[in-house]
């Protein structure tokens, strides 16, 4: 894998992460509740907002298996994405300029149906940006299509690289991103209660190994056994919290990404820089 050199970016970047309960089945009203808590995110100069995986239809399997149409948004061959539920995120979009990431079961025209990361712009344009490409479980492989490829999304200057959860679970996944330039990682999630040890490793873990910031959303509440454990939070270059919120109830953290930091870090953590290539699978040693 060939690292792509790509220059820091010139200014700060304040982003957010959502934690919040959305309701099973409910696109409109959760887009509703969306809007809301981005524009509380704006309010504390947020210009990206990341909210948990599935948001819009609620990450319930039995919700999402037994009423399809209800529960997805179509994308047309350009991955557009025209559904009127979303015209709260559109709005909140466009009036404060940000750009949201948002969890949401995505409908393809070639009949795919995939776990992704919608994208709305500050035009308040909604975009199929990103489509999970570890599935989890057997619901997960159940209900959707694996993504074919990553994606990185280009705000300000910064190279933010999108994930999915269980992507989050393997460092290739985030190294890939920092091979292509990223200074950032965006994860919308669903992590359930009983799993808050891998929970706050995997997404330091994968900051530190490749040297860019984090943001991890995920959501809270629901009914066991779908019940989530929140602990929404933003880690630096380093994997040190910069901003967390509790295992419970709704909340927006806020924090900044500092290019002047990011060139600190990875000029004294040099691992994207120093790794080797073939390593590994090589030579066979043989012991007698």
């Amino acid at each position: 894998m060939t690292q792509t050199t790509i220059a820091p970016p010139a200014a700060a970047l304040p982003v957010a992460a959502v934690q919040a309960e959305p309701e099973p089945g409910n696109v409109a009203g959760n887009a509703g509740s969306a809007a809301r808590l981005v524009a509380r995110a704006a309010a504390d100069d947020a210009r990206v907002v990341v909210l948990p995986e599935l948001f819009l239809p609620a990450y319930h399997p039995p919700s999402l298996a037994g009423d399809p149409a209800a529960t997805d948004v179509a994308a047309d061959d350009d991955g557009e994405v025209a559904d009127s539920r979303l015209d709260p995120l559109r709005a909140v979009a466009r009036d404060h300029r940000v750009v949201v990431v948002v969890g949401a079961a995505v409908r393809h025209p070639d009949g795919r149906r995939t776990c992704s990361a919608l994208v709305v712009d500050g035009a308040g344009r909604v975009g199929a940006g990103y489509a999970k490409q570890h599935l989890w479980g057997p619901d997960e492989n159940a209900l959707f299509t694996p993504g074919r490829r990553g994606a990185t999304l280009l705000v300000d200057g910064w190279r933010l690289g999108l994930g999915v959860c269980y992507d989050g679970c393997f460092p290739e996944h985030g190294r890939a991103a920092a091979a292509d330039g990223a200074h950032g990682y965006l994860c919308p999630s669903g992590y359930l209660v009983g799993s808050e040890h891998r929970r706050d490793l995997y997404y330091r873990a994968r900051a530190l190994d490749n040297t860019m910031y984090v943001v991890f959303a995920n959501a809270v509440g629901g009914a066991p056994p779908w019940r989530f454990n929140g602990g929404a939070a933003i880690y630096d270059p380093e994997g040190r919290v910069m901003r967390r919120a509790v295992d419970s109830g709704e909340a927006v953290v806020v924090a900044r990404f500092d290019p002047t930091e990011l060139h600190r870090v990875r000029d004294a953590h040099r691992m994207l820089a120093d790794r080797l290539p073939g390593q590994g699978g090589v030579r066979t040693l043989l012991t007698g």
